[in-house]
């Protein structure tokens, strides 16, 4: 049942068909051509900008429908939101390119981005006109929705294409510019349903050969499991980017192929690409270590991003990694909610549990702990953690350090000690960057050496080096089965004087309601676009009833998960927005962090 705040979506809304009665987008249907969107547009010249809201609605033009969603209050409020709908017969688009969910998620994503070039190449960005087509990820994204003709959408008939997109709608000061409407509505807009929404003016093979690559990496992906590993990086892969803020692959003499060593080369066939060859990262525990720019983190980050889908060309088009991964790092400042902490934090100075741990002001080791147990909650199955981002006090204590502070005086137990139980007997995989420790190599099953970005199989030699013993003593064993916490619907409270408000600020934080949500230290994230999605994510979760306060956090994430895997639509029901739909372990993450977020046990 929809959350008592809430109801699905927000409700009717009144809309005009352009100098008609009024009528609700299900209601009716849309004014006959665009000689009627032009005269309503010639009739506005001059007017007050708010007349903008009398063409709210939908308009017939050539060959698809244009909806006005979402009107402009003034020219310096947010742009209009409009959504292009194209019939079935006229998009043209072969129906294997959407045989499937993955086929699907690809083609929209194909489709978003050539929609973007056309606004780009009609002159219509230079006005503002946003197409949200996202970067080397492909995801199921707001702005674009192929519906198979076999479906039927209210008021449209059976099947279409949509893309939606921010439009600011043009004025002169306060007053509508209806010349410059007119050019960019009825005639911008159509050439960009020409030239990007119709399949016979699209490059076929390229659209094709879009689609099975993403089939190929989700093939990939699900073949994970059967063989035993965790992630795969392909031969040949690119994986070093141009800089920090450029995810596109770096060119060059320093794009360095990657080469699988013998001992963990893997060949998988894949549904278009064939037979592949690359190395497969086995469950259990596996070091990456190796001098500093040797490309240690630069792996890591292709497992990390493994989770998604890439562009061709990207150069990590199939290196994977299995859904159920989550990064883990230290995070100074963050926020704890009632989480058992007791494997790693045996006991504090002050007395307090640690079974049942909280803080507004978590430090580098309690943070880095809530986040692995906060990932175990949400079902993980393989945690990467880079030495550079994590606590040092957490990953371990050598023998030098506990024969100085004893173990009575120290309430840390180290990572070190607790790796091999997370697999043994949860089942969960550990992915470490590892520079500076040696201790690691007395549990890890595999150890890969990056020199100059080529990955060598060391576990002979760093097992040979660990069987010399170091005096450091094992202080655990055991990794116990995580609380699974039932958080308070209540206290996941999206409003704002009486309004839903989801919002990004850049790829920092989500503002959701009165609260803002601090994204800095979760890892990775695509866009402010993803970011969104995950606050409408955890809107969906309360409406949804996914959290009632019975249900544990882990059981509501499966449901919303569920939803999340049909696609953009359950989120566009909140909010008609351009958002990336996100994973569960995003909206996990999100939700940990959420200012008042309250648990109940």
């Amino acid at each position: 049942m929809p959350h008592p705040r809430h109801g699905r979506g927000q409700g009717p809304r009144r809309t005009h068909g352009g100098g008609g009665r009024p009528h609700s987008p299900r209601e009716g249907r849309p004014r006959p051509s665009s000689d009627n969107l032009t005269q309503a547009l010639r009739q506005l010249e001059g007017a007050s900008y708010g007349g903008y809201k009398s063409l709210l609605g939908r308009w017939s033009l050539p060959g698809f429908e244009l909806e006005i969603v979402r009107g402009q209050a003034d020219p310096y409020a947010p742009p209009a939101r409009l959504a292009l709908h194209v019939p079935a017969d006229v998009a043209q688009l072969p129906p294997e390119l959407y045989a499937t969910a993955d086929r699907r998620r690809a083609l929209t994503s194909y489709l978003a981005r050539r929609a973007a070039e056309a606004v780009q190449a009609s002159g219509a960005a230079d006005r503002g006109v946003v197409v949200d087509a996202g970067g080397q990820e492909v995801f199921d994204r707001g702005s674009c929705q192929v519906v198979p003709p076999e479906q039927s959408v209210a008021g449209r008939g059976p099947g279409s294409v949509t893309l939606r997109l921010n439009v600011p709608l043009p004025g002169r000061g306060r007053r509508i510019d209806a010349s410059a409407a007119e050019r960019l509505l009825c005639t911008s807009l159509p050439r960009v349903v020409d030239r990007a929404l119709r399949f016979p003016a699209l490059d076929g093979e390229d659209v094709r050969r879009f689609v099975e690559t993403v089939e190929d990496s989700c093939a990939l992906r699900a073949a994970l499991p059967r063989l035993g590993l965790v992630a795969f990086v392909p031969e040949g892969a690119i994986l070093p980017r141009r800089s920090g803020v450029d995810e596109r692959p770096l060119t060059g003499p320093s794009a360095v192929p990657f080469r699988s060593p013998a001992e963990l080369r893997v060949t998988v066939d894949l549904p278009n690409a064939g037979s592949v060859s690359g190395m497969g990262v086995p469950e259990g525990v596996t070091l990456i270590v190796g001098g500093g720019f040797h490309g240690k983190s630069t792996l890591l980050r292709a497992l990390e991003t493994g989770i998604w889908d890439k562009v061709p060309e990207d150069g990590r088009e199939l290196a994977v990694a299995r859904p159920e991964t989550v990064k883990i790092r230290a995070e100074d400042g963050r926020r704890i909610e009632r989480v058992d902490l007791h494997a790693f934090v045996n006991h504090l100075p002050g007395g307090g549990d640690t079974a049942d741990f909280r803080t507004a002001n978590a430090s580098g080791s309690t943070s880095q702990a809530a986040s692995i147990v906060e990932a175990v909650e949400a079902g993980a199955h393989t945690l990467l953690i880079d030495e550079d981002t994590a606590a040092t006090n957490l990953m371990i204590r050598d023998a030098r350090m506990q024969a100085l502070v004893a173990k009575e005086r120290e309430p840390l137990t180290p990572l070190v000690d607790l790796v091999r139980s997370l697999h043994r007997d949860h089942g969960v995989s550990t992915v470490l960057v590892m520079g500076g420790s040696g201790d690691y190599m007395d549990v890890a099953d595999r150890v890969v050496m990056m020199d100059a970005y080529e990955p060598a199989d060391v576990t002979e030699r760093a097992k040979e080096l660990a069987a010399t013993p170091t005096g450091r003593d094992a202080e655990a064993d055991a990794f116990p089965a995580p609380i699974h916490r039932k958080p308070d619907p209540t206290s996941v409270d999206s409003t704002a004087r009486g309004r839903t408000k989801i919002t990004a600020r850049g790829r920092d934080a989500i503002v959701f309601g009165e609260q803002s949500v601090s994204m800095r230290a979760v890892e990775p994230t695509a866009d402010q676009r993803h970011l969104v999605g995950i606050g409408l994510a955890m809107e969906l979760l309360v409406r949804e009833g996914y959290l009632d306060g019975r249900r544990t956090l882990a059981a509501g994430l499966l449901r919303l998960e569920d939803d999340l895997a049909r696609g953009a639509g359950a989120l566009l029901a909140i909010r008609d927005e351009d958002f990336a739909v996100p994973s569960r372990f995003e909206v996990a993450a999100a939700l940990n962090r959420l200012p008042g977020l309250s648990v109940l046990r």
